[in-house]
């Protein structure tokens, strides 16, 4: 029984009988993957995994071609580019002024290799809402474009991937601000639609100076 109990704790292939002596055949049990040892080198860096947003704006700039998707007159018509940060415990506020100040600063860092610039305008503010809903974010930036070219060539990566159709200029911030972030929420829309008040007595002054006009 004891030899029995022995063996059963191998995985068999089967049993001989022969002169009254048990001889086994036993194959070795696969390995856990989780148990093998980690290979020297680390591990593999792998790219990160493409949502559906990403995947058909890829499919649309190969559909059309980098030139046209980048050109300023793709798709013209305001483009809002909304980025909020939620920045790590250990970000000090003097890196945390850094990254602020290199964002803004794309306003005119960024452009194209004619020299023009594909930002209309960056708009900043940090977290001051009471309605508790923040998913703790702490700061926003507005980018504005004057097409969704204008967007494509900003933005680059992780939609295009050959550095010669995106800003290098934004590409060096993502990895200067990288270390310092905890969380990014970027959401973009097309301006299709728009709502406002003239401001208190806009009216009143239009109509003054067409009735000087008249005279």
């Amino acid at each position: 029984m004891a030899v029995l109990s022995h063996f059963s704790r191998l995985t068999l292939m089967g049993a001989i009988i022969s002169g009254g002596v048990l001889t086994l055949a036993a194959t070795p049990v696969m390995a856990d993957p989780y148990s093998l040892p980690i290979a020297s080198s680390g591990p593999v860096a792998l790219p990160p995994v493409a949502d559906g947003g990403t995947m058909a704006a890829r499919g649309l700039a190969a559909q059309v071609g980098l030139p046209q998707f980048t050109s300023p007159s793709w798709r013209p018509g305001l483009v809002r580019h909304i980025v909020m940060f939620r920045y790590k415990s250990s970000a000090t506020a003097a890196m945390r002024a850094e990254v602020t100040s290199r964002f803004l600063r794309l306003v005119q860092d960024s452009r194209r290799p004619d020299g023009t610039h594909p930002v209309k305008s960056i708009e900043m503010g940090v977290q001051n809402s009471g309605e508790g809903v923040d998913a703790g974010l702490q700061q926003a930036f507005i980018v504005t474009f004057a097409s969704e070219g204008d967007r494509n060539f900003y933005v680059g990566k992780p939609v295009i991937m050959d550095p010669a159709w995106f800003d290098p200029a934004h590409e060096a911030f993502k990895t200067f601000a990288a270390p310092a972030l905890e969380k990014v929420v970027v959401f973009d829309f097309d301006v299709l639609a728009t709502a406002s008040l003239e401001p208190s007595g806009h009216k009143g002054t239009s109509h003054k100076a067409g009735s000087q006009t008249r005279r």
